[in-house]
């Protein structure tokens, strides 16, 4: 009879929600160790903007923000902590809402075709005379997958997704629909999304203004000083931290600046929304206003901690009677 895989448990979620505090939680009280899937809390010196938690979590400042970090590497790095985590009797848990790197671990990610400089360089040159709207409205004909879940402005992804399509033929979405490629962690998945989306957006500024406070524009003018980093690379292209480059840049004034970061910020939790309602077998969460959690399965009454714990624990030994 073959053996079941380690568990894993998933904790997804758009941001802003709330994944953090829940994930604390459940470690406590599942015995688990908390894995970092956050494409932008991998790079040192990204702190406040992006709500750098103070418990412990595994793949957190593990590059520097010039050395780019992609799924396939975090899906490398996340099998080698899980195996890690298992060994020492404990239960990973997985929690971030970098949905392309659940994506790469759950299901795997396909050899995709190496950059091409000459064909990036006519992309970049098409950019800077159409502008990256025009740009995207062309990938929509062409991966019309990929540019539904890209705004009209991500001009890094944008351009791969081109580039990739012209290249091979092949959408960019059809390389990273994967395959899960190893049955040695059975993965068990759950969400945390809002009952309202207009709560979700007050969270977002209110967690913004926070961060302002808290001395996010320093910590930004601080990066912004070392000459190796600049605004192509990943990192620095990350939702808030882009918005205040610029306006250190002088391209945009504060005003601007601040309420294109919630304004990006919202158009973020949109696309991990769009992820979560097309992902497969998942136990579903609803978080209120006053921040109580709810399921299909609470009768319409507010889940206390033990019950929570008691859903993971089915969740992990008996999916079918948490995901009907």
């Amino acid at each position: 009879m073959p053996q079941a895989g380690i568990p894993v448990l998933c904790l997804m979620g758009p941001t802003a929600i709330g994944k953090t505090a829940l994930a604390i939680d459940l470690a406590e009280r599942l015995d688990g160790e908390l894995v970092s899937v956050d494409s932008t809390l991998v790079y040192r010196g990204f702190d406040i903007g992006t709500a750098k938690p103070d418990y412990p979590h595994h793949l957190v400042d593990i590059r520097e923000p010039d050395d780019p970090y992609n799924a396939a590497q975090f899906a490398t790095d996340a099998s080698a902590v899980i195996r890690q985590i298992n060994e020492r009797g404990k239960l990973a848990i997985l929690v971030g809402g970098s949905m392309l790197y659940f994506r790469a671990m759950l299901y795997g990610l396909d050899d995709m075709p190496a950059s091409d400089p000459r064909l990036r360089a006519e992309i970049e040159s098409d950019a800077q005379a159409q502008g990256w709207p025009a740009l995207h409205e062309r990938l929509a004909q062409l991966d019309p997958v990929l540019a539904a879940r890209l705004h009209p402005n991500h001009s890094q992804r944008i351009s791969r997704g081109l580039e990739v399509v012209l290249l091979t033929g092949r959408p960019l979405s059809e390389w990273q629909s994967g395959g899960r490629t190893s049955g040695e962690f059975d993965f068990r998945s759950l969400s945390l999304e809002p009952a309202l989306r207009a709560d979700l957006h007050q969270r977002i500024a209110t967690r913004f203004d926070a961060m302002l406070a808290s001395g996010l524009l320093d910590e930004v003018r601080n990066l912004h000083r070392r000459s190796e980093l600049h605004v192509d690379l990943p990192a620095v292209r990350a939702v808030g931290y882009r918005q205040l480059w610029a306006y250190l840049d002088q391209e945009v004034d504060w005003e601007t600046a601040c309420a294109t970061a919630r304004a990006a910020t919202r158009q973020l939790a949109k696309r991990q929304l769009t992820w979560l309602r097309k992902w497969p077998d998942l136990m579903r969460l609803t978080v209120d206003q006053s921040g109580k959690l709810y399921s299909t399965l609470s009768g319409g009454k507010p889940l206390s901690g033990d019950d929570l714990g008691s859903l993971c624990q089915t969740l992990l030994i008996s999916p079918a009677k948490v995901l009907g």
